[in-house]
Formats: C-alpha cells, structure tokens, sequence
C-alpha cells in the first residue's frame, strides 16, 4: 500500500502513568510495560499501528531522555532521529511544539496525527480508516480536529467534548465546549443529551495549522522554540535552556480550549485511555465470575469482580473476594477496592514522601 510522504504520526511517550503503580514506575513507566499480557508493550503496539498509517520514517515519538534506551530497546527499528527527547517533562504543549519543530526541519508540507503511546485500541482496522477521514480533513481545512470516542457510560475520569448537531463534512462536527473529569449527575446528564464525547487526547492537523496555533495562544512556547535550530551543533545545549524556561501546559489547555476553528470526529475503535487498574478490568478477558487474571501463576477461587495482575514469578491467590484489585510487583503487593482505584495516585504520592522516593 502507496502511504503518503507528506503525512506523519508523533507518538507522545513521556508519562510515568503513576495510577499503574506498583507496576508502572518513574524508572520504568507505563507505556514500556506489557499491561495487557499480550507479550508486547503498549509503545510497541502503539508503533506497529501507526505504520499502516505512515511511512515508517515518518513516524516520531517523544520522550524524555531517560527513557532513551527503553525506547529503543522496544521499537529497535526506530532511527535514533525519530527518538526526540525532552530534557524535562512540560506537559504536552511544548511536547507537541517540539516534535513540530523536528518535522518541520523535513517537511514543511506535513499532515501530522499526534497520539499517546499508552493507549489501547482494540479495532485497528475501523482506527485506521477513522485516522484517514481525519487527515484528509485536516490537509484541505485549517482546522486543528481532535477524535471524540462515543461514549458508553457516564464515566467520570475522562474529560468531555461537547459538539455542535450541524455536520461540516464527513462526520466532522465544529466542537462548542472542553469539560474536564466531570461530577456522576453532569456526566450522566452528558450522555442523556448526545451532544458529548469522551477526549481521547488524539489529534490531527496540518503543520501549518498547529503552529500558527501556538504562536497565537502560547507565544512564549513558539518564541522558545522559533530560536531553536535541530541541526544545530548545540542544538541540545540551546533546547535545555528553552525547556527550563518553558511553561508546563497541556495542549487541550493551552490552544484546544482556545482556539476559534476546533473540530472532532466521533468515533468508536474500541478506545480505552488504560487510566487505571479498573480501566484494565474493564477491557480484559475474564473468567465466569468476572475475574480478570493476569500474569503467570494467578488463581481464583470462590471471588468475583476482581483483577489480578502478577509482574513476579510468586503465585498468587486470592480466595473469598469481591471487588478487589490485586497487583504483584517485584517488591510491592497492592490491594486496593476496585471502585476506589482512583485512589492510587494519592496512594503513590504518600508513599513516595515516606520512602523518600524508594518505591516510586
């Protein structure tokens, strides 16, 4: 299959994905773990995806630095110049306006989709047909378009997008509003209106578009990085002054929320953004009671509703429960309520001040 040279994928992989912990780690991060007992990470599967897209080449993802290794150590095919590495982590905003910088340097002309490395899809094929609409719409339209996943409960961890009915063309809707995490009520009262989709944080435009974008809402994040020049010889010395001057923002934030011409494409590709223990009970095999067990030597017995995830070579077993997540790691054992699994950030953060970082 002719893929199109001038079209490119920016994989954002820079997250330490906390609410996975004990598993996930700042050493060893979400998106370089096989979380869905699959035998490949979520990064590698993120890649594989994205080259039914694009050229292989065309393909950038960025990280911090030290995750370098891990990067290549996954996707060994990647060239070391597709690997764009942050000196520190700024959220998405200069994440984004990095990586333009890189294929600017290339191809001015670029149609760019940018996606995070830890997210599961489970119809790759129906991802890839809705990607294309996408692209296509953003070459001709100097739109900044995001995918909007059509919801199926009144989920509270996800933020909202809420669309105009009038279509402007091939499923593509003007967006009226961004809402963050909303209260049950309000999210119940989203999918009762079916004006609302889940913001899945993937987006596409074209080069153009996105950075006229940032020199209109973010200035100080466009005049950083105007002043940086990738082929540089001090290239690297000159993009750590900038990123210890740079703002820490999200590109939803920063110019979604702001921006006059915004567009979403609903969607549905078996989307989960694999947020939280929960979120990986929701989307996994399991057995008639409604265990979901993963990992080798995991065993239930008269439970339910419950997820075990074992990193170790230790059996584990669990006997007479309901409701309970259950994760082995190599020296932490987690039991946590399913339903208060969002909990685990705060978790993470109280351990850390008290181990001074020790299992974090």
């Amino acid at each position: 299959m002719t893929q199109n040279k001038n079209h490119y994928v920016i994989i954002m992989a820079g997250g330490i994905g906390s609410r996975f912990w004990p598993v996930s780690k700042k050493s060893f991060p979400k998106q370089f773990i096989d979380i869905l007992g699959t035998g490949e990470s979520l990064i590698k599967q993120t890649f594989n995806r994205f080259t039914h897209l694009v050229p292989e080449e065309n393909i950038f993802i960025v990280t911090n630095k030290d995750y370098a290794e891990l990067v290549q150590e996954h996707i060994p095919q990647i060239k070391t110049s597709r690997i764009i590495l942050e000196p520190s982590a700024k959220n998405t905003a200069p994440c984004i306006a990095l990586a333009n910088l890189h294929i600017k340097s290339i191809n001015p002309e670029a149609t760019i989709l940018v996606a995070p490395s830890d997210h599961l899809i489970l119809s790759e094929i129906k991802f890839i047909q809705t990607a294309k609409v996408a692209i296509s719409f953003a070459e001709s339209n100097p739109s900044l378009l995001t995918l909007g996943i059509k919801p199926t409960r009144p989920d509270t961890g996800y933020g909202y997008i809420q669309f105009n009915k009038t279509e402007l063309q091939d499923g593509i809707y003007k967006v009226k509003t961004f809402t963050e995490k909303p209260t049950l009520d309000i999210a119940i009262s989203f999918l009762e209106s079916k004006e609302f989709l889940w913001n899945a944080g993937i987006f596409v435009w074209s080069l153009k578009s996105i950075s006229n974008s940032i020199e209109q809402h973010l200035p100080e994040i466009h005049q950083l990085f105007a002043e940086l020049d990738v082929n540089a010889p001090n290239y690297h010395v000159e993009l750590e002054k900038s990123y210890a001057q740079c703002p820490s923002i999200s590109i939803d934030y920063g110019i979604m929320e702001k921006d006059d011409f915004v567009c979403v494409l609903p969607s549905e590709f078996g989307w989960s953004d694999l947020g939280t223990w929960k979120s990986l009970w929701d989307v996994s095999d399991k057995d008639p009671y409604q265990n979901a067990l993963i990992g080798k030597n995991t065993h239930a017995f008269d439970s339910k509703n419950s997820l075990v995830f074992n990193d170790t070579d230790k059996l584990v077993v669990i006997s007479g429960v309901d409701n309970l997540v259950v994760v082995e790691s190599q020296n932490v054992l987690l039991v946590i309520n399913n339903e208060k699994e969002q909990e685990v950030k705060t978790v993470v953060g109280a351990i850390k001040d008290q181990y001074k970082g020790k299992y974090d």
